[in-house]
């Protein structure tokens, strides 16, 4: 096919239309590509549960094949499942998936052995260019032994691995009502949950790749509504709620009130640092309350913060041997899990967390949930350069004022901050704000906004 892999290859993974923007013949292109560039002599592939997922993922298993590698293919899986499966077997992983995209879609999430991403500067680039050289040369000549495709169930290890790391065993019994949004949540919460003292409410467990129900994205409130009302209903302990390929977890309390992802950062930071005696680095991306440096020094940590997205902070982990970050997205990453992230983890401690003490969540996280934040509001603009230009110039040169260009840009004041990111894909700004108390929030987020959409 002719396809435009400039639209396709993104900064951290393959992801477009099927079949108008790739299809299989494609996919075993990038399969090939995959083990010449990871100079790999054997690999893992899952898939999620979209149409396109198992054709896709066996046509990348031909394409690795032929260049004589040998391939383990673990079939139906979460993409947390699949790095559990990486780092477990000390393989490069394929994962097929388009995460919380319409069901049109699907993506290839790549990493070496041990769960190391593969993203623009650490090998997609380099596999872009074998595939774009292909698709006009023809395919690369196969190796003079094509190697083996096997399949292997690991499901059972991963949820033993999740739950070697979470002591559940002795909490209060705790009602939780899961919305796996017809995606791999359905398939990884049975065996990750069963056994454990959990009275689980199931929402639209049936993995269907059409999400007949709402779009598998939790970060959007119209997708919660449903898990909301059923909490409440069921005068459940608790609410989670994972993405399309259960990577990501969101959390909602028994009131059916969200808690925000800095929130759950928080938390689970706590809880390593201490099950680390009070020692060790926390990443959070910049994007991240002011409540998660914050605890982490109460907590006797140290707190460093990134930009955002996953490649760099699995860098910056590698890099500082820390052990846990979190993301204002809900992407949780663990040193334990190959500092890989895994919405699963996460979600154990919440519950061991909530099942230690007696008290509601509402009351467990609002020590973590210090501030007001606005989220994030994206805005369409004509020129990114020009909008963050003139926020420069609204704000800099005041005494009380910071600027810095770590991630777009963030402008820090005692008690308030605000961060305007650029969409790498879309003509959008990105703003995230934060202060004290709501009203200032408020004012601030308004005043960035009114510049931005000038």
């Amino acid at each position: 096919m002719a396809a435009d892999l400039s639209q396709l290859v993104k900064a951290y993974d393959v992801r477009g239309v099927v079949p108008d923007q790739w299809d299989e013949s494609l996919a075993e292109l990038f399969g090939a590509a995959f083990v010449r560039v990871t100079d790999a002599s054997a690999i893992v592939i899952g898939h999620d549960m979209r149409p396109s997922s198992p054709g896709l993922s066996r046509a990348f298993a031909r394409g690795a094949a032929a260049q004589g590698v040998d391939v383990t293919e673990i079939g139906l899986c979460s993409t947390d499942q699949l790095y559990y499966a990486s780092g477990a077997l000390d393989l490069p992983g394929a994962m097929f998936t388009a995460s919380h995209n319409p069901a049109q879609y699907n993506g290839i999430k790549m990493c070496r052995a041990g769960a190391a991403p593969v993203g623009q500067d650490t090998g997609l680039a380099e596999i872009r260019e074998l595939a774009e050289k292909w698709l006009e040369s023809g395919a690369p000549a196969p190796a003079a032994r094509t190697g083996t495709i096997t399949r292997r169930d690991t499901l059972e290890d991963y949820a033993a691995h999740l739950r070697s790391l979470v002591d559940l065993i002795s909490i209060r019994p705790l009602k939780v009502v899961v919305d796996a949004g017809n995606g791999m949540g359905g398939h990884t919460v049975p065996t990750v949950f069963g056994g454990l003292p959990l009275d689980v409410v199931p929402m639209y467990f049936e993995l269907d790749g059409t999400f007949p129900n709402h779009e598998a994205n939790p970060l959007d409130p119209a997708n919660i509504v449903d898990l909301q009302k059923r909490v409440r209903e069921e005068g459940a302990d608790l609410g989670i709620a994972f993405d399309g390929d259960a990577d990501r977890c969101f959390v909602v309390d028994e009131r059916g009130e969200p808690v925000s992802p800095s929130a759950i950062t928080a938390l689970v930071a706590s809880r390593e640092l201490a099950k680390h005696g009070g020692k060790g680095t926390i990443i959070h991306n910049l994007i991240t309350s002011w409540s998660v440096p914050e605890v982490v020094r109460e907590k006797g940590g140290t707190p460093v913060r990134t930009r955002v997205g996953h490649s760099f902070i699995k860098a910056e982990m590698a890099k500082s041997g820390a052990i846990f970050g979190g993301e204002h997205s809900a992407h949780y990453y663990f040193k334990d899990f190959w500092n890989a992230d895994t919405g699963m983890l996460a979600a154990l401690h919440v519950l061991a967390a909530l099942g230690g003490q007696e008290g509601p969540l509402s009351g467990l996280v609002a020590q973590y949930d210090r501030y007001a934040g606005s989220g994030e509001i994206n805005s369409t603009v004509a020129d990114q350069a020009d909008r963050l230009a003139a926020i420069k110039a609204a704000y800099e040169g005041r005494d009380d004022i910071r600027l810095d260009t770590l991630d777009g840009l963030t402008v820090t004041a005692p008690d308030w901050w605000f961060n305007v990111r650029p969409s790498n894909t879309e003509p959008l700004l990105r703003l995230n704000a934060e202060a004290r108390d709501e009203e200032t929030m408020r004012k601030v987020r308004d005043e960035a906004l009114a510049i931005i959409r000038a």
